[in-house]
């Protein structure tokens, strides 16, 4: 338990710096950097020497070991997650209001829990461009809240449910009688610059509160954004830590799952197949070693999925009914929605037994529809086996999300087997 616990403290840690894609990306960097990982610029050449290395690309993450004696054909091992969660994101034009309210326009952003958005103290964080072709990240404190109705003003909200309009009740309040406040300025403030140097922003809605360890005998955790920095923190912990194997290690951390991916730095667009090419060309590889190659690859997608919810057990399989702390999950599904096939689970087994880490199978009800992960797009994309795994979760796409305390360490072990196995 004192290692799950001190994992998790280190996964707080993460998740506090990562309010947004950007910022876990550049918080990633900073752990790969410390660990010796060197940054490689896409603009410059590639740099095929044995060693550790990692790019950024907006809000995506790659990061790759390369083996002594690796050569044109040589295999990589990778594992995909993604760094952004369902959330608001900040709309052109954004400071609005009305009947003496300041308000904030925000669009929604995935597929939040509206409700678990309301009556939470929230900040605004992201990527502001300026003038001067510089990019600087922002992040205010607690400034806003999307505050629900009275009960004494919506009297059968108990009984006939809570139903919120998108576009008239998600909208922040962050002041009250002072139309002079505008949000582009503060967020230009806290960056050192003036509003109209500010060309451009990517800013989303996070949730303030830290994150924490609770239960009597501090069995659950609960944060923002374990979907899907949950994965993204155990795979960098799992490259930093694995011994050096025969394969290419790669850690892909991409952008825009939440909203399907299809980006420059999403699982859809190039970003991983640019990178694994770059890698083997530098190494001597023509198309025909590339192909060589990825043949001898495997994927890990790690995301996220659901728990069995003690409250609704009619939503999930009867006979797969995965608990928090009952260890990392297999996730399938006969429509490839997840990737998972058997030569993957057979990979994906042997190393969660060469740990020791006990995992369990994910399989959705037949009468509910499958979400679905970055491994599909990858296996599509690359034509390498993947395969479908990630922690179970409470609360998925919550502000709030709820994991057991073990299972992050578990995915982490089990994904450092995987990078280390034959």
């Amino acid at each position: 338990m004192s290692s799950a616990l001190a994992h998790l403290n280190d996964l707080g840690d993460f998740i506090a710096a990562s309010p947004s894609s950007f910022h876990a990306a550049a918080e990633g960097a900073r752990r790969l950097s410390a660990s010796g990982f060197q940054r490689q610029d896409e603009t410059e050449a590639w740099d095929s020497s044995p060693g550790k290395h990692f790019l950024v690309r907006d809000g995506a993450l790659i990061a790759w070991r390369i083996p002594l004696g690796a050569g044109p054909t040589t295999g990589f091992r990778i594992v995909g997650s993604h760094t952004d969660s369902p959330t608001f994101k900040l709309k052109p034009r954004p400071s609005i209001g009305s009947y003496g309210w300041q308000q904030i326009g925000v669009e929604v952003y995935g597929g939040p829990l509206l409700n678990s958005w309301l009556d939470r103290e929230l900040g605004l964080a992201g990527r502001l461009v300026l003038a001067d072709r510089t990019t600087r990240l922002v992040r205010t404190g607690p400034i806003m809240r999307i505050p629900q109705l009275a009960i004494h003003l919506d009297r059968g909200v108990n009984d006939e449910g809570l139903k919120l309009d998108k576009q008239q009740h998600t909208a922040p309040v962050w002041s009250v009688g002072r139309p002079d406040r505008d949000v582009l300025d503060h967020l230009a403030q806290l960056v050192g610059v003036d509003a109209k140097d500010v060309l451009g922003y990517d800013v989303v809605a996070f949730d303030t509160s830290a994150p924490a360890v609770f239960g009597p005998g501090d069995e659950f955790f609960a944060s923002g954004r374990l979907d899907n920095l949950s994965s993204v923190h155990a795979s960098l912990q799992a490259l930093e830590r694995a011994s050096e194997g025969e394969h290419i290690e790669v850690v892909a951390a991409f952008d825009h799952e939440e909203i399907g991916s299809a980006s420059r730095s999403g699982a859809s667009g190039p970003v991983l197949a640019d990178v694994l090419g770059r890698i083997a060309s530098a190494l001597g590889a023509g198309p025909d070693e590339l192909h060589r190659g990825l043949a001898r690859s495997y994927c890990l997608s790690a995301d996220a999925g659901h728990a069995v919810h003690p409250n609704y057990p009619g939503r999930h399989d009867p006979a797969n009914l995965p608990l928090l702390n009952g260890g990392p999950l297999l996730k399938i599904n006969a429509n490839q929605r997840y990737a998972t096939d058997a030569v993957g689970a057979a990979v994906w087994r042997r190393a969660c037994d060469t740990v020791g880490v006990a995992y369990q199978e994910f399989v959705s009800n037949n009468d509910l529809p499958c979400g679905s992960t970055i491994g599909p797009l990858t296996a599509t994309r690359l034509g390498i086996t993947t395969v479908d795994v990630g922690i179970p979760l409470l609360s998925m796409h919550s502000a709030r999300e709820m994991a057991g305390t073990a299972d992050p360490l578990a995915l982490s072990l089990a994904i450092r087997a995987f990078f280390s196995g034959d």
